[in-house]
């Protein structure tokens, strides 16, 4: 059996079909990654935009 840890709160959780909340530990956990999702606090690091006229 493979065990995992909650991404929200760190608590070690089964992965198995009978833990309908994988990977989280809860529905309450699940629900506070949603959140933080919906504000936008999740964001992939990329350098800023190049301007080609600022180039020459």
């Amino acid at each position: 059996m493979t065990v995992v840890e909650c991404p929200t709160c760190s608590a070690k959780v089964e992965w198995t079909e009978k833990n309908k909340y994988r990977p989280f530990c809860s529905e309450r956990c699940k629900q506070i990654d949603l959140g933080a999702w919906a504000e936008e606090k999740y964001a992939i690091p990329v350098p800023p935009p190049v301007d080609p006229l600022d180039e020459e």
